[in-house]
């Protein structure tokens, strides 16, 4: 039920005639306390096609000379064959626009730049690859791609070893195959076999939207010298050998988070040992050493706590990791940053102990002096910067719009080149190079400026208010076309998922607020009790409260929007929300009758059944205070299902039938409920999609079913008694 969640982010857009702005400016514009009464002449609402179609640019990647930087660029099209997703290379002082860099079918991942600021790698399944391969294109010389691995059980995440003559890489192999020969032999082996079972003997058996297979990452290196053959680090290890290893598991799969030392002689990379646990304990990751000619891997971190994204300074003196705090009796604690000195390792330092947010990104100065690193802060995600060696965390850059991600910075440029994505609610990401001496930030890209520039749309604003409580709470609210302060706009109060996230000034698109505005709806959206950027302990305070006390805190953003601005309707309101967002609307099913519909996607309507078939259980036995069989006051008190007598609110249900991490059985037995009690309601089934409703035709539909169930309980901005003569009906 408390499930911790990363999301990756990209990033801004500004008019293509602006080359240069300043960051003060910039926050000032986003600022709006007074409105016109009517807004938006000449512009359009948002349409799903306009938002679908806005092209999605990817995290930047700059040479290690700070001369260049390469993205990747999704064209997206509803019809997935004919998307288009391809890198392009733009040069960090914007003299000049971006170009396109490959043209394939199919995209490319995991680009690396070699050390001379050359070349790029990169992981691709071109045409004749059974599987994705590593590629190496010369950006300096020209020519095509050259591929350099030829694995039967593919390549990925390529870095380049420091004097640019070899490759580390990841592939999934067959365990106990030690070689090529051997892992060809055991796919044609399963190949011929008559029967297809799954077989277990340890959690977990699922992960996200897929089965956990018997197949196990491995790192290769493979040099780039003509004829060579990679070369299993791991393969014969006893590390491997363990029946809890894995990589660092996340919803898309494992990765090692893999770099080289300095020296180019060994690598370290990431894993874990007690997978096999995670139904009863806690698990983590650690950090180990592995000489690039193989052997048996060294641990270089003890005890229970998590590192990942291993990164050393330019110096080569010092190693970094983010550190999470593990087995504290906490579901979620903030990813800090940790220093640990090299060669020789010892105990970390906690150098950002002291600083109350989460690190997202972080990067060096060239001279190893400085870090700067992202992180969220109540809406949006700031950039700040504190001494290498630890220190007072500062604030670089202020903001009142966005979020900056995909943090970025040339190690071998002769001065500071900061390189991110910026993104809105408003603003697509694009890629934009920050200058903190002049506080200016210059586009390197604006693939959506001309279409953003037509759209009918406002900034969010935000509130804050005490809850009965006593906690401050952040909201924030998105106006709809055609906005008129003097009318009266239905509210839809919209809940984010996690819980541990936040509602960010971001681009979205399964939960655009303007799309969801733009029947004429005010959209609310509220940062309640267990929200990350507002302090670990806000984010620990859902612990022992996870569906109660948020839904008073959602309920009273809504009192509070209602008196703050007259143009909300407070006798017609609705909530949403999908995954923890759908949990509380199904818990809202259960304690008020104040809204006239509800919807929710991928919500849990029984605490006990989740439990035991979602893919992640031992967190939620942590959250609520014990084991499901002792029945302690959580699994009683705040279990929708146990409060199905007071369900009276229409109710839209969604699902995807690939969704393990809140299964198919919570929407059916809530559809179960729901059709027993003869409430109007409406349940969509989704079988092709998981957690997330991600195709973009399947995404359009349900767009239109939310604008159709809305439209019947609560009207639109022009049609109020409508919407109170649709409510009136059974």
């Amino acid at each position: 039920m408390l499930i911790r969640r990363k999301f990756s982010r990209h990033s801004i857009f500004l008019p293509l005639c602006i080359v240069s702005i300043t960051i003060a400016a910039a926050a000032s514009l986003s600022l709006s306390p007074k409105v016109s009464a009517q807004t938006g002449a000449g512009k359009a609402p948002l349409t799903h096609e306009s938002m679908w179609l806005m092209k999605r640019v990817g995290a930047p990647n700059p040479s290690p000379d700070g001369k260049w930087v390469v993205f990747s660029l999704v064209e997206p099209a509803y019809d997935e064959k004919e998307q288009v997703s391809d890198l392009w290379l733009v040069p960090a002082d914007a003299s000049a626009p971006p170009r396109r860099l490959t043209v394939s079918k199919s995209a490319e991942s995991g680009v690396a730049w070699s050390p001379d600021s050359r070349r790029l790698a990169f992981a691709a399944k071109r045409e004749g690859d059974d599987a994705s391969q590593i590629y190496v294109l010369d950006v300096a010389g020209g020519g095509e791609s050259l591929r350099v691995t030829s694995l039967a059980t593919g390549a990925r995440s390529p870095q380049w070893r420091p004097d640019g003559n070899a490759l580390l890489f990841t592939s999934t192999v067959f365990p106990g195959a030690a070689d090529e020969e051997a892992n060809k032999k055991i796919a044609a082996e399963r190949k011929a076999l008559k029967y297809r079972a799954r077989v277990y003997e340890s959690f977990p058996v699922r992960n996200w939207d897929k089965w956990i297979e018997d197949t196990e990452a491995h790192l290769f290196v493979q040099a780039l010298e003509s004829g060579a053959k990679a070369k299993d680090l791991l393969a014969g290890s006893k590390l491997i050998s363990q029946s809890g290893f894995a990589g660092r598991v996340q919803d898309s799969g494992e990765e090692f988070d893999a770099v080289w030392t300095p020296d180019g002689q060994s690598v370290v990379f990431v894993a874990t040992t007690n997978r096999d646990k995670a139904a009863y304990a806690t698990t983590n990751s650690s950090l180990f050493q592995v000489s690039a000619a193989g052997g048996e891997p060294v641990r270089l971190t003890a005890g229970d706590d998590s590192f990942s994204r291993p990164t050393f300074r330019p110096d080569g003196k010092a190693l970094y990791a983010i550190s999470t705090v593990e087995a504290n009796g906490k579901v979620f604690n903030f990813d800090r940053l940790a220093m640990f000195g090299w060669p020789n390792v010892g105990q970390p330092t906690i150098i950002t102990a002291n600083f109350d947010r989460a690190v997202n990104g972080f990067a060096f100065t060239p001279d190893s002096r400085q870090i700067y690193l992202t992180a969220e802060e109540a809406g949006n995600e700031k950039l700040f910067t504190m001494p290498a060696s630890g220190g007072e965390v500062t604030l670089a850059l202020d903001m009142t719009r966005g979020v900056y991600t995909g943090l970025k910075i040339p190690a071998n440029a002769q001065s500071t080149i900061i390189i991110a994505n910026w993104e809105s609610a408003m603003n697509p990401p694009e890629v934009f190079r920050l200058d903190l001496d002049t506080k200016t930030q210059t586009p390197l890209t604006n693939f959506n400026g001309a279409q953003v520039a037509k759209v009918d749309w406002q900034p969010l604003r935000h509130f804050w208010f005490t809850s009965k409580a006593g906690k401050r709470i952040h909201s924030m609210v998105a106006l709809p076309p055609n906005f008129n302060e003097h009318k009266k706009y239905p509210l839809l109060v919209v809940m984010h998922g996690g819980p541990y996230s936040m509602w960010r000034d971001n681009w979205g698109l399964r939960w655009n607020p303007y799309l969801l505005a733009r029947p004429g709806y005010v959209v609310l959206l509220t940062n309640y009790s267990g929200s990350t950027g507002f302090g670990e302990a806000f984010a620990h305070s859902i612990q022992g409260d996870p569906l109660r006390g948020p839904a008073n805190e959602i309920n009273e953003a809504a009192d509070e929007a209602i008196r703050l601005y007259p143009f909300v309707d407070g006798t017609r309101q609705a909530a949403a929300g999908a995954s923890y967002g759908g949990h509380l609307a199904n818990w809202l099913q259960a304690t008020t009758t104040r809204y006239r519909a509800l919807i929710s996607h991928a919500g849990l309507i029984n605490l006990e059944s989740q439990w035991g078939t979602s893919d992640t259980i031992y967190s939620r036995e942590i959250s609520n205070g014990g084991p499901v069989w002792e029945q302690g006051a959580i699994w009683r008190e705040q279990n929708p299902i146990r409060f199905a007598k007071n369900f009276r609110t229409p109710i839209l249900l969604s699902v995807g039938e690939n969704d393990f991490r809140v299964p198919l059985n919570q929407t059916l037995e809530n559809w179960s409920v729901l059709q027993r009690l003869r409430i109007p309601s409406r349940l969509i089934v989704w079988p092709e999609e998981n957690h997330w409703i991600s195709k973009g035709e399947d995404s359009r539909y349900w767009y239109q079913e939310v604008y159709a169930w809305l439209k019947k309980y609560l009207g639109d901005a022009d049609s109020p008694a409508a919407a109170a003569q649709a409510a009136a009906r059974p």
